[in-house]
C-alpha cells in the first residue's frame, strides 16, 4: 500500500508537476516571479524563460510555507501552467474523435443524437430527454465516451462540442478518476438548451463560475494558453433568410492550438471583432470571382488548385492576391480548432468553408460561455490533492489509450 502523504507534500509535490521551482530567500517576504507562462509553447519554455520561480524566506515553519504556497493555486501563472495539460488533453480528444470514422454528422436522423439501431444503451447512455435531446452516461463515464472514441455514432457540431469538451476532461483526468470524480448527470449532452436544466458540468447546476468573453478581448491578451480548450462557435452574420444551407449555419468548436504568431496578432488587434471585419471583407471580394462548382472557394483558397486558379480571367487575379493575403494572417493560417465532423483544421479552412455552403451572409467568430480556468480547473486541482493524500499514486498520471 502506498502511503498516504501529507498536506504539504501534495501540495508541493503538485506546484512542482505544474512547474513551479521553489526555493529559498534569507529575506522575510516570500518572492514570486510568475512569468508570462500563458504566452509560452510548453512548459519547457517557461522554465528556459524563468518563470514560475517562487522564494520562500528560510525562517517560515511548515503552516506558514503550507499556506502560502496554497495561494499559489490562485496565481495566472498556475492556470496557466494548467493550461499545458489541458491543450494536451484537447489535442488528444479532438484527435481520437476525428480519427474514428463511425462518428458522423446527419442533418437526418432520428432525433438530436443516433445511436444506431442498438439504441443509446447499448453504446452506454441514457436519455433523459425525449427525440433524443438529452442523455447521460449508463454506466461508466469513460465507457459512454467509448462510443464517440471507436462507435458509430451520428450528431449535429454542437453536440460534437459537446463530446469533445467532456473528452478533453477525460483525458486529463485518465479514466479511473474520470469515472470517480464527475456522476452520470454532469456529463449530459444534448441540446444545449436542455444542459441548462442539469447538472452539466459545462453550463449546468455544476458549472460553477463562467468566463464571458465573447470576442476574447480578455482572452487575447493574457496569451496563446489562455485559449486552449475553450468552446466557440462561428456565426452567421445576415438573419436566416440569407442561409442556403441551413445545416451550415454555425459551426461550434473547441480550440486545440494557438500559434505564437496567431496569438500576437489577436493581441495586436484586441480579439475576434478586427478578423469578424476581415470575414466580411473576405466575403465582399469572393462575391466578385465568377464561377460555381462543388467545393470552388475551399479548392480555390483553401487548397490552392493551380488550374483553378490560372483559370480565373486575367481581371480577377487582383481580387485573388487579395483574398491569399487576408487568408494569410497567422490568425487564420495558426488558430487550430475542432469542428465535428471536420476534425482539427486552421479556421481560415472553416471562413473558406462557409463560402461555399452559405455565400449571401459572412461570419463572425464567437468565445463560448467556459469554466474551463474557474470551476473544472479548481476541482482538478482538488482532486489530484485528495488523490495524493490518499496515496494514490496510479491516479497521478491519466491513462493513454
Amino acid at each position: 500500500m502506498v502511503p498516504a502523504a501529507s498536506a504539504a507534500d501534495c501540495t508541493e509535490a503538485l506546484l512542482h508537476e505544474l512547474g513551479w521551482q521553489i526555493g529559498s530567500t534569507s529575506t522575510s517576504t516570500p518572492e514570486v516571479h510568475g512569468g508570462a507562462v500563458c504566452e509560452r509553447a510548453g512548459l519547457d519554455e517557461a522554465r528556459a524563460a524563468g518563470d514560475l520561480r517562487v522564494q520562500l524566506p528560510q525562517q517560515w515553519n511548515a503552516p506558514q510555507r503550507q499556506a502560502f504556497l496554497q495561494t499559489l493555486f490562485d496565481d495566472p501563472a498556475t492556470v496557466c501552467a494548467y493550461a499545458f495539460e489541458l491543450g494536451k488533453a484537447t489535442h488528444r480528444a479532438a484527435t481520437k474523435l476525428q480519427d474514428n470514422p463511425g462518428y458522423r454528422f446527419s442533418a437526418l436522423q432520428l432525433g438530436w443524437i443516433g445511436f444506431g439501431i442498438g439504441g443509446s444503451r447499448a453504446q452506454g447512455w441514457k436519455g433523459f430527454r425525449s427525440f433524443g435531446r438529452g442523455y447521460q452516461p449508463a454506466g461508466r463515464n469513460s465507457t459512454a465516451l467509448d462510443a464517440f472514441y471507436n462507435g458509430n455514432v451520428r450528431s449535429e457540431c454542437g453536440v460534437g462540442r459537446q463530446v469533445a469538451q467532456l473528452a478533453t476532461q477525460r483525458e486529463l483526468y485518465g479514466d479511473a478518476a474520470f469515472d470517480a470524480e464527475f456522476s452520470p448527470r454532469e456529463l449530459s449532452i444534448g441540446t444545449f438548451l436542455s444542459l441548462h436544466d442539469t447538472d452539466s458540468i459545462l453550463l449546468g447546476h455544476h458549472a460553477g463560475t463562467f468566463l464571458a468573453d465573447g470576442k476574447a478581448v480578455r482572452t487575447s491578451q493574457r496569451g496563446r494558453q489562455a485559449f486552449v480548450g475553450a468552446p466557440g462557435f462561428i456565426e452567421h452574420v445576415f438573419d436566416k433568410t440569407y442561409l442556403d444551407d441551413i445545416n451550415n449555419q454555425a459551426e461550434n468548436f473547441v480550440i486545440v492550438d494557438v500559434s505564437a504568431a496567431a496569438a500576437q496578432a489577436l493581441r495586436e488587434h484586441g480579439g475576434f471583432a478586427h478578423y469578424d471585419r476581415i470575414n466580411r471583407r473576405i466575403w465582399e471580394l469572393a462575391a466578385q470571382l465568377p464561377g460555381h462548382s462543388a467545393r470552388r472557394f475551399e479548392r480555390l483558397l483553401f487548397e490552392r488548385d493551380a488550374g483553378l486558379r490560372r483559370a480565373l480571367p486575367a481581371a480577377q487575379q487582383p481580387v485573388l492576391a487579395e483574398l491569399d493575403a487576408l487568408l494569410d494572417d497567422p490568425f487564420y493560417q495558426g488558430f487550430l480548432i475542432y469542428v465535428h465532423p471536420r476534425g482539427i483544421r486552421p479556421v481560415g479552412y472553416h471562413v473558406v468553408r462557409l463560402l461555399d455552403r452559405n455565400p449571401r451572409t459572412p461570419f463572425a467568430f464567437e468565445l463560448g460561455l467556459h469554466n474551463l480556468h474557474t470551476t473544472l480547473y479548481r476541482r482538478w486541482i482538488d482532486a489530484r490533492l485528495r488523490q495524493c493524500a490518499a496515496g494514490s499514486a496510479s491516479h497521478s498520471q491519466p491513462e493513454h489509450r
